[in-house]
């Protein structure tokens, strides 16, 4: 669905339900071209915000309680502000919940409120609808409450959010990005610092292309915790804050004591933090072929040592080194599904989502989705209700 259908769906629903005229937001997902697993280590990425996302519509409330309607879902939540728990099953419910939760906690007033959401992001396909949704409502709560949050603190709330209601111990990129996207560019960031450098990045006769595996991966699983714990461990060891700090040198003094897989998860973080410096230049010249280049070495180090990748994507992957019309790809995300991004000409984009599509039902026996995503702005504001 395009933006401005959702848009337009979201404030006739809200109206149609609560009799009002709502703020609208617009929280956008995120892709990452580059720099993945490394936020968590204090290290860098390379993230932008993308033309899909979720549109809220919001307002306060004279009820003695709050109203959410998913229109994707059609499901309608309601609940108290007092004593909010996360819920055993709560999916969607429990990202909205962890964001009141955690503005009460930092002692912000909020009264009730009614809203309605709604997104075109694929589930599970990496894009960071939970970071979409999270801004959207401690953005739109900031709003209407006058919060006076800076959206550096909401970021830290809808991560915070994450982590104590969903379960995922996130870092702090996909909320950043989300909220902080500028159009045409992506955003180097600085995980520990939490500041970025804003890079407009011309893509000349090229696009970029996700291609959805269309396996559900789920990242509150043991997983994504998994990885972060080793290499919490591994900073431990060399005694060091985060694996931003250590060297492929300091890695070769403990490398007896510790298992060889721990060790290439360790390595891969060190060399993607590598590579995302690498990427940035390469924007700064314009080449591309680089860009490529390091894609697909990020591919391999995410397959390879960091072990987060499965058959349909490293299939998806293997498959454009066969094309010469695309200059790199990799699986982009938490792991174990989602999409892959590929860097492809733009006259070669319809011929090859057909082939890339036969090919993939072929061997899988299911389909993928393919779609083209632009560079967007962040988390803002539609409309006044005032």
């Amino acid at each position: 669905m395009s933006k401005k259908k959702l848009i337009s769906e979201v404030k006739y629903s809200f109206k149609e339900l609560f009799k009002t005229q709502p703020l609208l937001l617009f929280s956008p997902g995120r892709i990452n071209l580059i720099g993945e697993h490394t936020d968590y280590n204090d290290g860098f990425a390379f993230p932008a915000a993308i033309n899909k996302g979720i549109v809220l519509a919001i307002s306060k409330s004279d009820s003695d309680n709050n109203k959410v309607y998913a229109l994707n879902k059609k499901e309608l939540f309601t609940f108290k502000s007092e004593q909010i728990k996360p819920l055993e099953y709560g999916s969607w419910k429990n990202y909205i919940l962890g964001v009141v939760s955690e503005l009460q906690k930092i002692g912000k007033d909020i009264g009730n409120f009614n809203s309605v959401f709604a997104g075109n992001i694929p589930v599970g396909a990496g894009l960071s609808s939970s970071a979409a949704l999270e801004n959207s409502f401690v953005f739109g709560l900031n709003e209407i409450f006058h919060l006076g949050l800076s959206k550096n603190e909401m970021i830290l709330i809808s991560q915070k959010a994450e982590h104590n209601f969903a379960g995922v111990k996130c870092g702090i990129m996909d909320q950043y990005a989300s909220m902080f996207g500028v159009k045409k560019s992506a955003l180097l960031l600085d995980c520990r610092t939490i500041e970025s450098k804003t890079y407009k990045i011309d893509f000349k006769d090229y696009k970029l292309m996700l291609i959805n595996s269309n396996v559900k991966h789920d990242l509150s699983d043991s997983a994504y915790n998994d990885r972060r714990e080793v290499c919490f461990r591994i900073s431990k060891k060399l005694n060091i804050k985060a694996l931003r700090d250590a060297s492929k040198d300091d890695m070769a003094t403990i490398k007896k004591d510790i298992s060889n897989g721990d060790y290439q998860k360790a390595l891969f973080v060190i060399n993607e933090n590598q590579r995302v410096k690498l990427f940035s230049e390469a924007i700064k010249e314009g080449d591309l072929k680089t860009l490529g280049n390091l894609l697909y070495q990020s591919h391999e180090g995410l397959s390879k040592n960091y072990k987060v990748s499965c058959d349909e994507l490293d299939f998806l992957v293997d498959q454009t080194k066969q094309n010469p019309n695309v200059l790199g790809s990799r699986m982009m995300g938490g792991g174990f599904g989602g999409c892959t991004l590929n860097l492809i000409k733009k006259d070669e984009y319809i011929k090859f989502k057909k082939v890339i599509s036969e090919k993939f039902n072929k061997t899988f026996g299911k389909d993928c989705s393919v779609y083209a995503v632009k560079l967007s702005k962040g988390t803002h504001v539609l409309n006044s209700n005032k």
